[in-house]
C-alpha cells in the first residue's frame, strides 16, 4: 500500500504562524519522510492557493514523489488552456502528476462553484467526461475536436506532457453512474466512502465494467481518500477532527463522519481503519490531515510516518520556518 498526503493549502492550515511559502518545506518533509504522494484540493468557497500553482511551485523542488490533485474540477475551468496546464506540470515534475477529477458535490457545496465560473450546474459529468476526452485528443497532438460541449475545427499545437500518453486521469465519486464511468473511462478511483464494506462493493463494480468495456480490471488503480487524525487520547482526536471539519465545510463530525472517510483516534485505531480499506482492494491511500495550523499539519505528518513508514526518518516534530 502507498501512502500520500494532502498538503496544507487551505489558509486555515497554515495560518496565522504559516504563509503560503512554508508549503514548499512541507512537501520536501513529505519526499524525505517516504511518503508515495502529495495531493491538492480545489474549492472556490474558501481562501486557499489555487491547486495547479501548487504543484507548479512543488514540482521543481521534489524529485521522486508524486503530485496529485484530489479532485480537480475540470469543468470550471476553460478546458484547452487546463490541458497546457496540467501537461506543464507533467513536464516540470518529469511525469509525476495523477489527476484526480470530480464534478462538485450536490448542494451548497457545488452550485455555488459552478455559479461562480459561469458554468451550467446540469449535464456537468457529461461535460467533465468531454473535457477529459478533450484534453487526452490535445495531448495525442489532435488537430480538431468535436463534441457536445467544446468543438474546435482547428486546434494548435499542444502543449505536450512528459509522458507520450499524458498522466494518469481519475474520477472521484460513488455513485453507481460515476463507478461505471470509472470503469469505462478512466484511469483510477479516488473515492472516499465511510464504511470500507462500500469501498469493496464499488471497487467490485468498478472491475466488472472495466471487464464489459474491454479493458483490464487492473488498469483501474484503486486509491482512497481519508482524513486523518492520530492521538494518544481518542476524545482529542475527534475534538480536533470536529474543529477541522467545521472550519473546512461548516458541519459537526458527525455529519461528516457519515459522508466522507474518517481514520482518527491512537496510532492503533487509525492503523485499524486504513487495514479495514486496503483488505477492501484500496492500494493508493491518501491522507488530508486533521488539524488546524501548519504546526498541527508538521505535527500530523510525523505521527502518520512513523505509523505508515517504518523506513521514516526519525524526527523531534519539524516546525515551519519562521517568516
Amino acid at each position: 500500500m502507498d501512502i500520500g498526503v494532502f498538503l496544507p493549502t487551505g489558509e486555515n492550515q497554515w495560518a496565522p504562524v504559516g504563509g503560503p511559502r512554508d508549503l514548499i518545506g512541507f512537501a520536501r518533509r513529505a519526499e524525505q519522510l517516504g511518503f508515495a504522494s502529495l495531493f491538492v484540493n480545489d474549492s472556490l468557497l474558501t481562501p486557499r492557493i489555487e491547486p495547479l500553482t501548487m504543484l507548479a511551485a512543488v514540482a521543481p523542488v521534489t524529485e521522486r514523489i508524486r503530485l496529485g490533485t484530489g479532485a480537480l474540477l475540470p469543468v470550471l475551468r476553460r478546458p484547452v488552456q487546463t490541458a497546457q496546464t496540467l501537461a506543464s506540470v507533467d513536464q516540470l515534475s518529469g511525469g509525476r502528476l495523477t489527476v484526480a477529477v470530480g464534478a462538485a458535490f450536490p448542494g451548497h457545496f457545488g452550485r455555488p462553484l459552478h455559479e461562480l465560473s459561469q458554468v451550467p450546474w446540469e449535464r456537468r459529468f457529461a461535460r467533465l467526461d468531454e473535457t477529459v476526452a478533450l484534453w487526452r485528443a490535445l495531448w495525442a497532438g489532435a488537430t480538431e475536436f468535436h463534441g457536445e460541449f467544446h468543438s474546435f475545427p482547428e486546434l494548435p499545437p499542444a502543449t505536450r506532457p512528459f509522458r507520450p500518453q499524458g498522466p494518469p486521469i481519475w474520477l472521484g465519486g460513488a455513485t453507481p453512474a460515476a463507478l461505471a464511468r470509472t470503469g469505462r473511462k478512466y484511469d483510477g478511483w479516488l473515492p472516499y466512502p465511510p464504511d470500507p464494506a462500500d469501498y469493496a462493493t464499488g471497487l467490485a463494480t468498478v472491475r466488472q465494467t472495466a471487464r464489459e468495456a474491454g479493458r483490464a480490471p487492473e488498469a483501474v488503480t484503486p486509491a482512497l481518500f481519508v482524513n486523518v487524525r492520530i492521538d494518544e487520547d481518542p476524545e482529542a482526536a475527534r475534538r480536533t477532527m470536529d474543529a477541522y471539519v467545521r472550519s473546512n465545510y461548516g458541519l459537526p463530525l458527525e455529519e461528516v463522519e457519515h459522508i466522507q472517510a474518517i481514520a482518527l483516534g491512537t496510532p492503533e485505531q487509525v492503523a485499524a481503519t486504513l487495514r479495514r480499506y486496503t483488505e477492501a482492494g484500496a492500494r493508493q491511500v491518501v491522507a488530508r490531515l486533521g488539524a488546524l495550523e501548519l504546526k498541527g499539519q508538521y505535527e500530523q505528518l510525523e505521527r502518520l510516518a512513523a505509523l505508515a513508514l517504518p523506513s521514516a526518518p526519525p524526527s523531534a516534530l519539524t516546525r515551519p520556518a519562521s517568516r
